[in-house]
């Protein structure tokens, strides 16, 4: 029987990426996952409740600081990237795109886990048993209406002078 994609794909690429998978269990660190919702799609002024999903649990291998040969084998401009952060996460990962969210526990004490979003994503062409996402850090907007006091602002003190 004729194999039209070549004799790279085959049976054992499934094999291969269990053992990714089986690698993140042993070495790796168990992470929030939060996919985009199907009918949205990522904006700088997102709300992450209303636009992603319920967060997953997925193992997988976080480089705080990774080197340039790790950069260059990707073919990443690595003078670009020189404070970036990059996870690498099973292939099958459903949802994955640019725009999700991880957030990454934090391993020195029992602060919150720090959230990041997916800038680029790449894969080796051999194989591909993980892919590999570059993360940015993402801020989530803690300002509460509660804190805002216009009360004293020079525009109530100008219109309360025109009232005398």
């Amino acid at each position: 029987m004729e194999n039209k994609y070549g004799i790279l794909l085959n049976g054992d690429i499934k094999l291969h990426r269990k053992w990714f998978e089986e690698m993140c269990n042993l070495i790796g660190i168990n992470v929030v996952y939060r996919p985009l919702k199907p009918d949205k799609h990522y904006t700088t002024y997102t709300e992450i409740d209303g636009n992603y999903e319920q967060p997953l649990i997925v193992g997988c291998i976080f480089e705080e600081h990774p080197e340039q040969q790790t950069l260059k084998k990707l073919g990443w401009a690595s003078e670009l990237q020189e404070n970036a952060s990059i996870i690498h996460v099973p292939y099958d990962l459903v949802g994955i795109q640019q725009g999700v969210l991880f957030i990454i526990p934090s391993g020195i004490d029992n602060a919150k886990g720090r959230l990041f979003r997916v800038s680029k994503i790449s894969n080796i062409m051999v194989y591909p048993a993980s892919l590999t996402c570059q993360l940015v850090p993402e801020y989530e907007d803690t300002y509460s209406e509660s804190q805002s006091n216009f009360k004293h602002s020079s525009f109530n003190l100008l219109k309360e002078g025109d009232a005398d």
